[in-house]
């Protein structure tokens, strides 16, 4: 594997990289050789959603301009990347992405890069008709929330958190970074 294959985790509003759904993500990105650069919001949050996208998106283009083609892997507010991540032409996992917001949806659709889209039917950003239209890489979780729970037992949300890892994993072997053929 290239020693050139970066990834650049981009939180949510939270600014927290480590929830489970993004951590997995990137866990598995880095066990197969990839280094890992993790984004930290700088300032203070706007409180109005609407000002959020110019408060984080020149944060996630500095980000970007330090590494070279990296696989972009935001969660929820970070996926306000998706424009950037389009116009560099950079692959991307986009968890619990922003589906209701016209820039995410926007970005998405003028990307030209393979991205794995992750959602829950219970989240109200999520839009499965869209999700499908826009990736044929789709993981849609069922009665999932915006965090990726499941009602229930916290067992069947862990259990979530296996069918997210496989579906990332199987992205990054099957499209994004597949072995060469034997021979």
């Amino acid at each position: 594997m290239s020693a050139q294959r970066m990834v650049l985790v981009i939180p949510g509003s939270g600014g927290c990289w480590h929830v489970p759904h993004q951590f997995f993500a990137a866990e598995a990105a880095q066990a197969r050789g990839a280094r890992l650069h993790h984004l930290s919001w700088h300032g203070e949050m706007p409180p109005e959603p609407a000002a959020r996208g110019p408060w984080v998106v020149p944060q996630i283009a500095a980000a970007l301009r330090e590494l070279t083609d990296p696989l972009v892997i935001a969660n929820s507010l970070g996926t306000l990347a998706a424009d950037l991540a389009a116009g560099e032409g950079l692959p991307a996992i986009w968890l619990t992405p922003l589906l209701h917001r016209p820039e995410v949806v926007d970005g998405l659709r003028r990307a030209t890069a393979p991205f794995l889209l992750i959602g829950g039917t219970a989240d109200p950003s999520w839009r499965p008709g869209l999700a499908h239209e826009l990736s044929p890489y789709v993981c849609e979780v069922v009665d999932a929330d915006h965090g990726l729970r499941v009602p229930g037992p916290l067992a069947r949300s862990a259990a979530v958190l296996g069918e997210i890892a496989t579906a990332v994993e199987d992205f990054l072997d099957q499209v994004l970074w597949p072995a060469p053929p034997a021979g």
